[in-house]
């Protein structure tokens, strides 16, 4: 069993705040040091309210997923002595309604390219390994959410 810590925080300052127009600005902070600045989705909370520039959990979630993913990729990749030389994900999810009526992110989405040293593995093989890191990966066996690969960048 591992355990894991983050740190949110977020200050009222001299906002009123029962005007519900408070800023949503916070951060979070990680064991490593690393404080990330974030903030409530602009479309939910509008900004001035919300901070477009930084991370809202919508965000991060998707990220988490992809990042989940590509690690384990990765993985399945060395141990079939493949080499990847870069590996971009641009992931997207989707929040809409669930099938109990609840906005929940009901898919994510993952989009990965991935560029290879050498001769470049079948879509097969691709496809295999993305199995095995979507089988893998805790962050999506974790989720309600739908998770898929789209098969487009298996070519």
């Amino acid at each position: 069993m591992s355990e894991y810590f983050a740190t949110v925080e977020w200050k009222r300052g001299s906002q009123l705040f029962s005007d519900k127009k408070y800023s949503r600005a916070h951060e979070w902070q990680f064991e490593g040091g690393v404080v990330v600045p974030a903030s409530s989705s602009p479309h939910i909370v509008p900004v001035p309210m919300s901070v477009a520039e930084n991370v809202d959990p919508e965000e991060a979630f998707v990220a988490s997923i992809s990042s989940c993913h590509m690690l384990f990729f990765l993985d399945f990749a060395s141990r079939k002595k493949l080499i990847v030389d870069q590996y971009t994900d641009k992931a997207m999810g989707v929040l809409a309604r669930g099938s109990n009526g609840k906005q929940m992110m009901t898919e994510v989405v993952l989009r990965p390219t991935v560029t290879f040293v050498g001769e470049r593995p079948s879509s097969a093989v691709l496809k295999e390994l993305h199995h095995q890191a979507h089988e893998a990966c805790f962050i999506a066996n974790s989720v309600l959410t739908d998770v898929r690969v789209d098969d487009a960048f298996c070519v």
